[in-house]
């Protein structure tokens, strides 16, 4: 396959796999500036599959970090009204939100994270309804990929940076099972088998996961009445979806205060623009007390110390060590597909919908559920091919889930 049709059918994929857009649907698309040729291409199938408007919301780091190193400090501590009242309007007409993830896993290197996390503490504050709307699936949203020259060279140092962007965009066609002969049918198929894993773990209930690998020496308890998510999900209105383009995962949230032990990285995060990389974390009471990081410790201070939420875990997710992005031993330095090649976890905000009745409930009630609420949430990535990972009955019975790595049944 040439390239021009393998961006032609990764777009078929946004439109008709990632947000599956229904006639009428308005279809908003953030994206950075350099990805123009890829968000033109979605915006014709859009419009060919019904949408009644495309609207796209261009990004620009470079923009982004003038704004990070020399805007008034007063205003990182304001996030612009117009823009939550746009996306609440996408919620109201049950719109289609698509995200196109570029970044440079470095692009705010140097930058005071403390200005950093001033914005992000404004942004988390004015889109809470809008964070609420994603996580209880009121509104079709999805989140794909596209190269930056900056993200490839990293991906793939030695590399001549159109040599890099290449094999980047290789990767990330194969991830998305783009190459496949018919990718949207592939998608049903990959969707039917996670179904299958989703459709056990949700009649074991368990009420533990205990993990044990090098570094890492945890329990995690699982809320009562939970439910086990992943692959494609359906808003509303009925209509399937999948968030993420690529996804190999199974995932819970925990129950807010059920955490304790040690969980070591296995992989980098890239958080706001920097790198944190060989970190470990110590939970208690669910609470992280203590942390280490050989890179980014800074960073990821800022992060925990983003509000009373962020130090304990929103969700937990299952992923099989031979998963084709695992297999294709690229560390991608992005969590969309980093998380899709190892078992993670989630600092910040649950998912409603992970317990019964949970997107019914007000805030309080969750809480009292055991869901956690924060302005962030961040995946990490602890899984390895040694990780073994026994569920705990409601009896006190251990059964193995994980072992090497994989599933045991």
């Amino acid at each position: 396959m040439n390239f021009e049709t393998m961006l032609n059918r990764y777009a078929e994929l946004a439109v008709h796999v990632g947000v599956h857009l229904q006639p009428g649907q308005t279809l908003w698309v953030n994206a950075p500036i350099h990805t123009a040729d890829l968000v033109r291409l979605i915006t014709r199938k859009a419009y060919e599959a019904g949408a009644q408007h495309v609207h796209v919301e261009w990004q620009d780091e470079a923009v982004t970090r003038l704004k990070y190193e020399l805007a008034p400090l007063d205003s990182l501590e304001q996030y612009p009204a117009w823009r939550v009242d746009a996306l609440q309007t996408l919620v109201d007409q049950n719109g289609a939100y698509l995200y196109i993830d570029s970044g440079d896993p470095e692009a705010f290197k140097g930058v005071d994270s403390n200005r950093i996390g001033t914005f992000s503490k404004a942004a988390g504050k004015a889109l809470t309804s809008w964070r609420k709307a994603m996580t209880s699936d009121q509104i079709t949203w999805s989140i794909m990929a596209a190269p930056s020259a900056e993200w490839a060279k990293l991906v793939f140092p030695g590399q001549d940076p159109d040599q890099a962007v290449r094999l980047l965009w290789e990767a990330i066609f194969r991830a998305a099972r783009a190459d496949k002969p018919d990718p949207v049918q592939a998608w049903r198929e990959h969707n039917a088998q996670l179904e299958t894993k989703l459709q056990y773990l949700n009649a074991k209930q368990y009420k533990k996961l205990h993990y044990i690998a090098e570094g890492t020496n945890l329990t995690v308890a699982l809320p009562e009445h939970h439910i086990w998510k992943g692959g494609h999900t359906r808003n509303r209105l009925g209509n399937t979806f999948n968030p993420n383009l690529p996804t190999e995962e199974v995932f819970i949230s925990p129950h807010r205060a059920g955490t304790s032990g040690v969980v070591r990285s296995s992989k980098p995060l890239s958080y706001q623009g920097n790198l944190i990389n060989h970190f470990s974390l110590t939970f208690e009471n669910g609470k992280v007390i203590d942390f280490e990081a050989e890179t980014g410790y800074d960073t990821l201070k800022t992060m925990l110390d983003m509000d009373e939420g962020a130090r304990y875990l929103g969700e937990v997710a299952l992923v099989p060590h031979e998963s084709p992005i695992s297999q294709s031993d690229i560390i991608f330095f992005n969590t969309l597909f980093d998380e899709n090649a190892s078992n993670h976890l989630a600092l910040g905000k649950a998912f409603a919908n992970c317990i019964e009745h949970g997107n019914d409930m007000t805030p309080e009630q969750q809480r009292q559920a055991g869901l956690n609420d924060s302005f962030i949430h961040v995946d990490f990535m602890i899984g390895t091919a040694e990780m073994d990972i026994d569920g705990e009955l409601a009896d006190g019975t251990l059964e193995p889930v994980f072992r090497s790595g994989t599933w045991a049944t």
